[in-house]
């Protein structure tokens, strides 16, 4: 059996949402839980000690990018990710699958793994489920995630369920390789992904064989791929109904206010995505009354502060004027104070989520916020 560190809290009495703990060798995780990315072990224009005053214990970081440059072994020289960046809170980090499937100029599938040419200098690597795992151990991962093929909105059956059935057969291979780095003395945990694309049948028998496989954690993929929306909350709510409840359930890449509530409602303890961080530096910001452009001409003499209802540092000192003068003259300090905006909004959304599920008014919380972002609409 798997180590245990997943510790449920309180459950709403009207949705599936919940509350609980992940135990990590880097500090406690409360759920639900948002994960900011820092692609290169650094989220783009916020310094560790700014996220953590923030109040977050975990970022994602990206083992494509990280395997390629510098490489795993001078971050295992480093001390690993920790040692390396600075951050002393916990790192997850992906498989790098997606990346080698969307980045990648040529990639080969086979049995044993993936081919592909660097996207940086086109050399040549060929990647494993058993190296990933290798590679996620040199990073001191607290969570690291087995390689998976995410297969595209609109994939044929067949092809659906050659992707799931590898995914399933690089899973198995990666926990006889994790077992051996705790063998070893490495504390990080491993998480399966559940796929099956849009088909309910292979999505259920992903789920149960992922389940058999005894993962400390379980992550559902394949969601969020360019599928409409009320598919996405369809195949999410039909998947986290799948997974057992004593046990982290992590839905990968998602990141707006409205993906993150439908999370929560069923059931998700921990998300992920680049859209929070990216978009706050391509101008686009956050406020509990729905997304702001700050390019537009309208908040030239606009002196108010992003959201009024917010308590951020950016809120509390600058206006909307200031930060699209910032943002029209290509300032650094642009893209620091947008990205502590909108990463700020998230977090405290996250803390009122938590709060509303232990006051058993999740439903009445998340339909009132709903109501107020989409009011522009």
């Amino acid at each position: 059996m798997s180590e245990k560190i997943f510790f449920e809290g309180h459950y709403d009495k009207n949705s599936r949402a919940r509350t609980g703990e992940i135990h990590l060798p880097h500090g406690i995780i409360q759920t639900p839980a948002f994960m900011p990315v820092g692609t290169n072990a650094t989220v783009k224009a916020v310094p560790p000690e700014d996220l953590q005053a923030m109040g977050f214990k975990i970022i994602l970081a990206n083992t494509y990018h990280l395997y390629l440059r510098p490489g795993h072994e001078l971050i295992r020289k480093a001390g690993g990710l920790h040692g390396f960046s600075g951050w002393r809170g916990n790192f997850l980090t992906d498989s790098g699958g997606f990346q080698v499937f969307s980045l990648a100029p040529f990639r080969k599938i086979v049995d044993e793994g993936v081919k592909f040419r660097s996207h940086i200098d086109g050399s040549s690597h060929f990647l494993t489920p058993e190296k990933i795992v290798d590679i996620q151990t040199a990073f001191n991962s607290d969570i690291q995630m087995q390689l998976d093929v995410c297969a595209p909105w609109g994939e044929t059956d067949k092809k659906a369920w050659k992707a799931m059935m590898l995914t399933l057969e690089w899973g198995r291979k990666a926990k006889v390789q994790w077992e051996k780095a705790r063998s070893e003395g490495y504390q990080g945990k491993l998480f399966g992904i559940v796929q099956g694309n849009f088909y309910k049948d292979l999505r259920k028998e992903s789920a149960e064989r992922t389940i058999e496989q005894d993962f400390p954690g379980i992550a559902i993929g394949g969601l969020s791929v360019g599928e409409p929306t009320e598919v996405f909350s369809e195949y999410l709510e039909y998947t986290a109904e799948l997974l057992p409840n004593d046990k982290p359930r992590y839905l990968m890449g998602i990141g707006t206010p409205d993906y993150i509530l439908e999370a929560v409602r069923n059931g998700i303890d921990i998300f992920d995505c680049v859209y929070p961080t990216r978009t706050a530096r391509n101008g686009l910001l956050f406020t509990s009354s729905g997304q702001i452009t700050i390019k537009k001409a309208m908040y030239e003499d606009d002196f108010s502060p992003i959201d009024p209802e917010c308590s951020c540092p950016v809120c509390l000192n600058h206006s909307r004027a200031y930060l699209r003068h910032l943002y029209r003259n290509g300032e650094i300090l642009y893209s620091i104070l947008a990205t502590r905006h909108n990463l700020h909004f998230l977090g405290d959304l996250v803390r009122k989520i938590r709060l509303a599920i232990l006051q058993d008014r999740f439903e009445e919380f998340r339909k009132d916020f709903l109501k107020r972002y989409f009011a522009q609409l």
